[in-house]
């Protein structure tokens, strides 16, 4: 596992709309994502975000179209954790909502994050959200960041 993590960026997230929609599949590790994220976009100061739950990381696109859509949000966090089985489903789940998620964000001009980690086996699942390095922390400040980003260049069009 990369210990790698972007340089945080002090990001003032007052008046801030971040949703976050997060799977119920692997429950217990993407409530941990989930609650980091949350944690993180609070002591940043943005507003509480709206969190929904959909069954699996496969409808999480089609719920933040839905959300893009209606142009509530400044960014919206999609949360999922996606195993390895048998098969390859877990790529395929991967790269397809990964594609979907990108043409959302840049169709919507909303900034859509892609909290779906995609792992090969539990061990990589625990690492990755549990208290030591939660990526859900990581998610939320992209969101925060890409939120200003977008306000920034928005306001300079005006």
């Amino acid at each position: 596992m990369s210990l790698d993590i972007p340089s945080i960026q002090e990001i003032d997230g007052n008046g801030l709309r971040i949703a976050i929609i997060a799977s119920r599949y692997n429950e217990a590790l993407v409530d941990s994502l989930v609650h980091h994220a949350c944690a993180t976009l609070t002591a940043a100061g943005a507003e509480a975000p709206l969190i929904e739950r959909v069954p699996g990381a496969a409808e999480l696109p089609f719920a933040a179209s839905t959300l893009a859509h209606h142009s509530l949000f400044d960014a919206i966090i999609v949360i999922g954790v996606v195993i390895a089985g048998d098969t390859n489903h877990h790529e395929i789940i991967g790269n397809s909502t990964a594609s979907a998620l990108l043409n959302i964000s840049t169709s919507q001009k909303v900034p859509v994050i892609n909290g779906i980690l995609v792992v090969n086996n539990l061990a990589q699942a625990e690492a990755r959200t549990g208290e030591t390095i939660n990526r859900g922390k990581e998610f939320a400040q992209a969101a925060l960041e890409m939120a200003q980003f977008t306000k920034k260049w928005k306001t300079k069009n005006q």
